[in-house]
């Protein structure tokens, strides 16, 4: 399997890149920006992009959507994001950002596959309304994406418009911290994390 974080953006979000070594078709996560970044690393393993998926509809992680020609996948609750400039605070820095490109629906405990690659879809609340984690079935069970949820040794923003803060700490205590503890955390922003060790911090 082919795993690789792209740190793109003045937000330094992580945009993964995840694909089956044999097959050469790509699953991109949250290509925020930098679109040549991305495409240097889908170049250097000769892969062809088939699906973005958003992990949430904030500009920093889909700022680059439309660049690769397809279809994107996001929950059914963040989709308005995309579509609004105002919702995914664009418009904020006057970029008035919104996707083009075919946007198709996920909801809770659906499956994404891809070649050797299976997702599951974990809809985690709080940071945006339709904010997910993406756990990984196949080809390693040991691996979860999780957006601006749950962070190393911390959590997503909850005072951005939809927030609660709530519903995160709901999120990541019924739908994270029950997953193995040894489970690989890669988050929206900064290093990587396992489960156990975020158990240990007082999150909130």
């Amino acid at each position: 399997m082919i795993l690789e974080t792209i740190v793109v953006g003045p937000l330094q979000v992580n945009c993964y890149v995840l694909a089956c070594a044999a097959e050469k078709e790509a699953i991109i996560i949250d290509p925020g920006a930098q679109e040549r970044k991305i495409k240097v690393v889908l170049g250097k393993y000769k892969l062809t992009p088939k699906i973005v998926i958003n992990t949430h509809g904030h500009y920093d992680h889909i700022g680059c959507n439309d660049n690769f020609k397809v279809p994107i996948l996001a929950h059914r609750l963040d989709i308005p994001m995309l579509q609004d400039a105002a919702l995914n605070l664009s418009a904020d820095f006057s970029l008035s950002y919104r996707v083009e490109s075919k946007i198709k629906s996920l909801e809770d405990k659906a499956l994404i596959k891809l070649d050797c690659l299976e997702l599951e879809v974990i809809h985690l609340p709080g940071h945006t309304p339709g904010g997910i984690g993406l756990l990984m079935h196949q080809p390693q069970n040991d691996i979860i994406f999780t957006g601006d949820t749950l962070f190393c040794q911390g959590v997503g923003r909850w005072d951005l418009p939809g927030g609660s803060r709530e519903e995160l700490e709901r999120s990541i205590r019924e739908r994270l911290f029950v997953l193995p503890l040894e489970t690989k955390v890669y988050p929206g922003h900064g290093p990587m994390t396992t489960i156990g060790q975020e158990l240990k911090h007082d999150l909130f």
